[in-house]
């Protein structure tokens, strides 16, 4: 398969979902570049410039008590297409999620099957809602 797009960085501190989310991601993308932190995040982020789509776990852990990562990555950088990674459903953290700037929300038990559609939808400028989500209506 050719790839869609440049580079995707992918932010989780668990490695076994960073070796799959890599895995599901290889063939779209040119490079995958895989950080456990936010402080390597926010270095390959500004090192790397726009137009990059990143993957973050929204329990990834930050250096500032004051701010999650995900948040800080919209707020910083508005240009980027944000895809958040959550073991969470709850309707409140899937609104807070995307009326932060993510475009979209990834359940992680569905991720196999949800992540790359996720990616195909952000790179076209669409908003993606993990389906096991809105079958719930925890849809926003």
């Amino acid at each position: 398969m050719a790839s869609d797009a440049g580079t995707v960085i992918v932010a989780d501190g668990h490695h076994q979902m960073l070796a799959g989310v890599h895995a599901l991601l290889g063939e779209l993308f040119d490079a995958v570049v895989m950080v456990a932190d936010d402080r390597s995040l926010m270095e390959a982020v500004a090192r790397m410039g726009r137009g990059l789509v990143v993957v973050i776990d929204l329990s990834l852990p930050s250096s500032r008590d004051d701010v999650n990562v995900a948040h800080r990555l919209a707020a910083e950088h508005p240009d980027l297409k944000v895809i958040v990674l959550s073991v969470h459903d709850e309707p409140a953290a899937v609104k807070q999620t995307l009326a932060a700037g993510a475009a979209a929300f990834v359940l992680k038990r569905s991720a196999a099957t949800d992540l790359v559609p996720a990616v195909r939808d952000v790179l076209r400028g669409l908003t993606y809602v993990s389906p096991g989500v809105r079958a719930r209506g925890r849809a926003v």
